[in-house]
């Protein structure tokens, strides 16, 4: 009954940390580094925690689930996290004293985390089922090597390798339980944005419907009165201001054209349209624009990547998107855009450049409302492209990093799959 307990205890030891950052800090942190020092605390002090009450079997054997808080800062806080939890770990283990477990502790961090660090970025960009998979076969793999270490050090033993196999059979099932409790949490985190984000784009098109076509009548006029005044014998500083306010009205022009799609209901014209086909259009549409900017396009094309869809709104998507990644290399690059079918029953649009990249508080605000990257921008295209992918049944994942670059994946329904 006392290892129960002890198990018990440990487990609340990892439980808590999770409840209180998603409780306390998830809707309040605005900025990346204090998320990780957060997380870097409440995670240390975590493995402090469960090394300072282990589960004791007799007096050889001490088990705890440090390994448990050390995967999870390290899989969803980064190097960083990880570097920090280890050296508190084996700085910590050094107090409790210096004998056989402390090199086996040492020799197994050592082996375990430097992988864990390996997976971390494909751990960050997997899916939910991915993410489980890969924590769960990490914490195997991390106590596989305590084992061997351990029977290294102090000699093989029946009774020594049954219990690490029970431990490890334990560890991996919890490992599985806080890895999918936090991926939930986070999930309605993320759906609770989602409806935030609606609701603001509701006002909008409340707003949009009033005012839109009142303000451009005004608008178009002045234009007509600008171009008449525009004559050959006025001085060029005139012209030129009459140039620049032509402009301008255009731009004004280009924005009411964006709230005038927020105020659209979602598009029922929907129909079978190759997504592969319409990427491939785009970015002929789009390569001239960016060999200007010194920019190469380079596509995969499968063939066959129906889905349901408007193909004119789709179109103004990728538009919208790969316009987007042109302009976020200032220098030149490469854009990689792939149309491909996902075993799950997606077509999946990824479009990858080589930009400035995004922080993390970047891409959660990207589609809000009036957000924009750029100095000039007013976020509305990037809003009206995640309302479209929306209105298709599909949705948008971003990935970036920032002076890397960024990929987006657009996943959408195959017209198989609907059906």
């Amino acid at each position: 009954m006392d290892v129960i307990k002890d198990f018990v205890l440990q487990l609340m030891f990892v439980a808590i940390p999770l409840f209180f950052y998603h409780t306390f800090f998830t809707d309040r942190l605005i900025n990346v580094k204090y998320e990780r020092v957060i997380m870097i605390g409440l995670w240390g002090i975590s493995t402090l925690l469960c090394m300072t009450f282990p589960a004791s079997f007799g007096p050889d054997y001490r088990l705890d689930i440090r390994i448990i808080p050390l995967l999870l800062g390290t899989m969803y806080g980064g190097v960083s996290t990880a570097l920090f939890i280890s050296a508190v770990l084996i700085l910590y283990r050094m107090y409790i004293g210096i004998d056989l477990g402390l090199y086996t502790t040492i020799f197994t961090v050592l082996c375990g985390v430097p992988v864990f660090m390996y997976f971390q970025r494909t751990f960050d960009s997997a899916k939910k089922r991915k993410r489980v998979k890969i924590a769960v076969l990490l914490v195997s793999y991390y106590i596989l090597i305590g084992l061997v270490w351990t029977l290294i050090l102090r000699g093989f033993s029946i009774e020594t390798f049954k219990i690490q196999m029970i431990h490890l059979v334990f560890v991996a099932v919890i490992t599985w339980f806080f890895t999918v409790l936090n991926e939930n949490i986070r999930e309605i985190h993320q759906l609770r944005i989602e409806i935030q984000n609606s609701e603001k784009q509701r006002i909008v098109s409340d707003l949009t419907s009033v005012f839109a076509h009142e303000i451009r009548n005004p608008m178009q006029v002045t234009r007509g009165f600008l171009q008449l005044l525009n004559e050959p014998g006025l001085s060029e500083k005139k012209r030129e201001y009459i140039h620049i306010s032509i402009e301008e009205l255009d731009r004004a022009n280009d924005i009411i054209n964006d709230l005038l799609s927020l105020g659209k209901p979602p598009t029922n014209d929907m129909q079978g349209v190759d997504a592969g086909h319409q990427l491939g259009r785009v970015i002929q549409i789009l390569e001239t624009y960016a060999a200007f900017q010194d920019v190469t396009i380079i596509s995969s094309i499968d063939k066959n990547c129906w889905v349901l869809a408007n193909a004119q709104k789709l179109n103004q998507c990728l538009i919208n998107i790969i316009k987007n990644a042109i302009e976020s290399m200032p220098t030149g690059g490469v854009i990689h855009a792939t149309c491909t079918s996902t075993e799950d029953g997606y077509i999946e649009i990824m479009i990858k450049d080589q930009g400035v990249g995004m922080t993390r508080e970047q891409i959660e605000r990207l589609g809000s409302p009036f957000y924009s990257l750029k100095e000039s921008g007013t976020g509305l295209g990037m809003m009206v492209s995640y309302q479209i992918i929306r209105s298709f049944k599909g949705k948008v994942l971003v990935h970036s990093e920032k002076n890397i670059g960024t990929k987006f994946i657009i996943l959408l329904p195959s017209l198989k799959h609907d059906y």
